[in-house]
């Protein structure tokens, strides 16, 4: 709570003039979702500063695009809260609500976090497909997920780019990279890459609609 509130005091010179957000960040989407996707965290000068999620950064830039090209998005850009993104048939969220330093969430702030997860996984009542951006996300989900009492199979997933997890009720975890600059920069993860995982979601969700 005080890194995000200090960030958004002191800010960074290319956001000088903008009045930041600097509160925890809400999930955002359609609410009859069958998509959720699931991040780390907002960042200090993104979501923190636009509030919403993944939105005002490059993370927000390479996922949208993601979107936008799966159909999820009636845009491939996210850059405030008034910029006209709508997105169809998914939800955004994130297992942390607050910027943490130096994108490393502790312990404890995903615990205290994890109501506002349960709390999303029980009110999209169509969800079908969760798409866990980065380990430690996907670790979060499978804790809500388990907590919410879904039942996970034995060995329990464990996330690797590309994983897909068959859960309870034909519900579908499917584990990617996350898309900051560390992973997009470096090649880790690329537009094709992060594109295929998406359409591994949409296939799921076409599947379960015949």
């Amino acid at each position: 709570m005080r890194h995000r509130e200090r960030v958004a005091r002191e800010k960074v010179r290319r956001y000088r003039d903008w009045k930041y957000w600097g509160r925890p960040v809400p999930g955002f989407g359609d609410p009859a979702a069958r998509l959720l996707v699931v991040g780390l965290a907002p960042a200090a000068h993104g979501g923190n500063r636009t509030g919403r999620i993944f939105t005002g950064d490059s993370s927000g830039d390479f996922l949208y695009r993601a979107l936008y090209r799966a159909g999820f998005a009636n845009q491939p850009t996210s850059t405030d809260r008034g910029d006209g993104l709508r997105l169809t048939d998914c939800y955004i969220t994130a297992g942390i609500r607050c910027a943490p330093p130096d994108n490393k969430p502790t312990p404890t702030e995903l615990s205290r976090c994890r109501s506002f997860l349960l709390e999303e996984l029980t009110l999209l009542r169509q969800l079908r497909v969760i798409v866990a951006l980065g380990q430690i996300a996907f670790r979060a989900c499978l804790q809500a997920l388990e907590e919410r009492g879904v039942q996970l199979p034995t060995p329990r997933p464990r996330f690797q780019h590309g994983q897909v997890a068959s859960l309870q009720n034909g519900l579908v975890l499917i584990g990617s990279y996350h898309p900051s600059q560390q992973s997009t920069q470096t090649g880790r993860l690329t537009d094709v890459m992060f594109q295929r995982i998406f359409q591994i979601a949409r296939r799921h969700l076409d599947a379960q609609s015949r």
